[in-house]
C-alpha cells in the first residue's frame, strides 16, 4: 500500500520499491513506474498500484480418483504480474488518493483465477488413476499438469500474470480410508518392532547371562587370587618367623661370645691385677723388710752411738736423762705435791 501524506490541498506519494504505480490526470497517463514519489492533486488524479513481488499463493481441493475415492490435493503457486500497466487495465488496482489504499480486492480475484486453472489439470488426472497410484506416484504427473495448465493459459498472459512455480506439497485421502491403508505397513512395521524387541530382549538376556558367567569367574578368580594371598601371607608369616628366630640366634649367639670374650677379658684383668697386686705386695713387703732392715740397722747404729756417749759420761748425768727418759713416757699428771723433804733430798743432790 502507498504512503500518501498531506499538505495544503496537495497529497504525495511515496511508493515502494516491488510496487508499480501510475498517475493519470484527465484520461492522459502522466507518469508511471516502480519506487516513484511524486505529489499530486487528489480531485484529479487517477492513481493505480500493482505489487510486482513473487506472491505465494496456498491451494486446498478435493479431487476423487479413478475408483472413487476422495483425496486431498495441497499445492502452493508461486506468481508474480511481469506486465502491471496489463494488469491494471485488466483488474481494478485503483487506490484512493485521500487514503493511498486499494478500492477493490484485485489479488483475490487472482488468487480465484489461478485456483480454479490449478484445480482442473489436476482434477483429470487424479480421475484416470486409481488412489494407490495417486498416493505413492501421483504427485509428479499432478504438480506437471498444474505447472502447464497455468504456464499457457492466455487469460493471465492477458491479464500480466506469470506463474513462476507450481508445487504439489501433499496427496492425501480420507482420514479412515488413510487408515485402513497404513494398517497393512503399520502392522509390518509392528511385526518388525516386535521382532526387534525380541531380539533386544534375546541379546539382553544372552548380555545378562554373559554378565553372569563373567561375574562368577571373576568371583572364582577372586576366591583363587584370595587363597594365593592367604598362601603367600602364610609363607610370609612363616618365614619371617624364621627369621626373627633366626636374628634371635645370631644375636642369643652374639651375646654369648660377648658375654664370654668379657669374663675372659674380665678373668684376664683379674688375673693380671692379682699378679700385679702380688708383684707389687711382694715389692712392698720387700721394700717395707729393706726399710726395716735399714731402720733397724740405723737405729742399732745410733743405740750403738748412743751407748758408746753413755759409757763415759757420769752417772749422776746417766741418772738425770734416765728420768728425763721417764718423764717422756710417763702418764701426764695433773697434780704434783712436792713435801720440804723431797725438796731438800733433791736440792742436796743438786748440790753434790
Amino acid at each position: 500500500m502507498a504512503d500518501v501524506t498531506r499538505r495544503l490541498h496537495l497529497r504525495h506519494l511515496r511508493g515502494a520499491p516491488a510496487s508499480w504505480v501510475s498517475h493519470t490526470v484527465k484520461g492522459r497517463p502522466k507518469q508511471s513506474g516502480t519506487g516513484l514519489s511524486f505529489w499530486y492533486r487528489p480531485l484529479t488524479a487517477v492513481l493505480s498500484e500493482v505489487p510486482v513481488d513473487d506472491r505465494e499463493l496456498p491451494l486446498l481441493f478435493h479431487a476423487r480418483t479413478g475408483d472413487f475415492a476422495d483425496v486431498t490435493v495441497q499445492a502452493t503457486v508461486t506468481y508474480r504480474f511481469s506486465d502491471p500497466a496489463a494488469a491494471a487495465g485488466r483488474l481494478d488496482f485503483s487506490i484512493d488518493p485521500f487514503t493511498g489504499k486499494w478500492r477493490g480486492q484485485p489479488l483475490d480475484q487472482v488468487a480465484t483465477l489461478l485456483a480454479e486453472l490449478a484445480q482442473q489439470p489436476a482434477l483429470d488426472v487424479l480421475a484416470r488413476v486409481p488412489l494407490g497410484e495417486a498416493l505413492t506416484s501421483g504427485i509428479a504427473p499432478v504438480r506437471q499438469s498444474v505447472a502447464d495448465a497455468l504456464a499457457g493459459d492466455p487469460r493471465l498472459s492477458e491479464t500480466g500474470v506469470s506463474v513462476v512455480s507450481a508445487r504439489v506439497v501433499a496427496i492425501r485421502p480420507e482420514p479412515d480410508i488413510e487408515r485402513a491403508l497404513q494398517t497393512p505397513t503399520r502392522e509390518q512395521v509392528q511385526q518388525e518392532a516386535d521382532k526387534a524387541t525380541y531380539a533386544r530382549r534375546a541379546h539382553a538376556v544372552q548380555q545378562e547371562r554373559q554378565i553372569a558367567e563373567n561375574e562368577l569367574q571373576s568371583k572364582i578368580e577372586l576366591a583363587r587370587r584370595q587363597q594365593e594371598l592367604v598362601e603367600q601371607h602364610g609363607a610370609n608369616t612363616r618365614r619371617e618367623a624364621e627369621l626373627d628366630a633366626e636374628t634371635q640366634l645370631v644375636a642369643a649367639k652374639a651375646d654369648a661370645d660377648r658375654k664370654e670374650i668379657a669374663s675372659i677379658a674380665a678373668g684376664e684383668r683379674t688375673r693380671r691385677s692379682a699378679v700385679t697386686e702380688a708383684e707389687a705386695t711382694r715389692a712392698r713387703d720387700e721394700a717395707r723388710a729393706a726399710g726395716a732392715r735399714i731402720v733397724g740397722l740405723a737405729e742399732a747404729e745410733a743405740e750403738a752411738a748412743r751407748l758408746a756417749a753413755y759409757r763415759d759420761l757420769p752417772p749422776a748425768v746417766l741418772q738425770a736423762l734416765a728420768l728425763k727418759e721417764l718423764a717422756g713416757h710417763l702418764p701426764a699428771v695433773n697434780e704434783l705435791t712436792i713435801t720440804p723433804d723431797v725438796l731438800t733430798k733433791l736440792v742436796g743432790r743438786l748440790g753434790r
